[in-house]
């Protein structure tokens, strides 16, 4: 481990981490690299061949699978699953002559508990909801709600999640207790009566 404050984070022998802003319980396998400049939070697992650049901000027990990569002005909050190989980008006009960064860069933010698919890509500048689910090979290129589940490319909601992670029915009540109700385009958790 290079540079990382905290003793209480693994390091595979392979792997790389030069931030000193990772917190504890945190696992960075062989060929992960976390660059100076970047957050992570508590309890990650960064699998091998990630790469999370300077300027990302990762929560609490985020699940960052192989070969993802997080570049600048990515943000993802407690609890997001990223499956094998999601790709960030932030830059809608990238030219190799032409350096960019900082506010220059389109920033994107992928809310608590959401889960990307294997081989999602996310073309930067928008926002992905809370317990989102977005099917793998899904192409985003504009927001998804909370609680949408998307697929293709371009990515489209084609139904609804409940936080378990299963596909909701039409009825919005899941196998698992939870049940939901559709206000206008937006999906909230249905809170239970008290007698």
């Amino acid at each position: 481990m290079v540079g990382a404050a905290n003793s209480e984070v693994f390091v595979h022998p392979l792997g790389l981490c030069e931030s000193t802003d990772v917190g504890a319980g945190t696992r960075v396998w062989a060929f992960a690299h976390v660059l100076d400049g970047a957050s992570v939070g508590n309890d990650c697992n960064i699998c091998d061949h990630a790469y999370v650049e300077q300027g990302v901000t990762v929560g609490d027990r985020v699940t960052i699978k192989n070969r993802v990569l997080l570049f600048e002005g990515v943000t993802v909050q407690d609890d997001v699953f990223l499956g094998p190989g999601v790709i960030f980008t932030n830059d809608l006009r990238p030219r190799a002559f032409v350096k960019r960064g900082g506010s220059e860069l389109s920033a994107t933010l992928v809310e608590r508990g959401a889960t990307l698919g294997a081989g999602v890509v996310v073309v930067c500048g928008i926002s992905i909801g809370a317990y989102a689910f977005v099917g793998a090979g899904t192409v985003l290129t504009r927001d998804v709600p909370a609680h949408a589940f998307v697929v293709g490319n371009p990515g489209r909601p084609i139904g609804w999640a409940c936080e378990c992670g299963s596909r909701l029915p039409a009825e919005l009540a899941c196998p698992c207790g939870r049940r939901y109700h559709l206000d206008g385009a937006e999906l909230t958790r249905a809170t239970e009566a008290t007698a």
